[in-house]
């Protein structure tokens, strides 16, 4: 068992990308698929408070139940926006990285690079060509 977990959804290429840097440095993370597993409320509200942003924050906005529940609204709290999180996972943004050395939503992908406890072993491009570690494993600054 990984001290490594991905919320993951391997449809979005962020969230690929993600997965590719932390293989990068080594690690074989848990995966979690949470469309099909999605987190518990208990789990949920943690990892909301572990990464230090708000409810809506988490909120993914070009989704289908994000207009038909009219969540732009400013009118929910947490609580209510978190039930519409448990009942319809896509609106969980994603992928959400924990690692022993914190908590993030890591979008975008290179995010996930401030809480690897492993060094890249390599270089690392994105699905879309961006160079983001370089062959001695450094981050390249934008």
């Amino acid at each position: 068992m990984s001290n490594v977990a991905i919320y993951h959804n391997p449809a979005c290429g962020t969230s690929r990308n993600t997965l590719e840097l932390i293989r990068n440095s080594g690690t074989e993370p848990t995966v979690i698929l949470y469309l099909e597993t999605p987190p518990s409320r208990e789990v949920l509200v943690k990892l909301i408070a572990d990464m230090g942003i708000t409810v809506r924050a988490l909120l993914r906005k070009n989704v289908d139940p994000y207009e038909q529940l009219g969540l732009a609204e400013d009118n929910f709290s947490d609580d209510q926006l978190i039930d519409f999180m448990l009942q319809h996972p896509i609106l969980i943004n994603r992928p959400i990285v924990v690692t022993p050395l914190g908590t993030k939503l890591c979008r975008p992908s290179e995010v996930v690079l401030d809480i690897l406890p492993e060094a890249q072993r390599g270089a690392f491009t994105k699905e879309d060509g961006e160079r983001v570690v370089d062959a001695q494993g450094k981050r390249l600054e934008k």
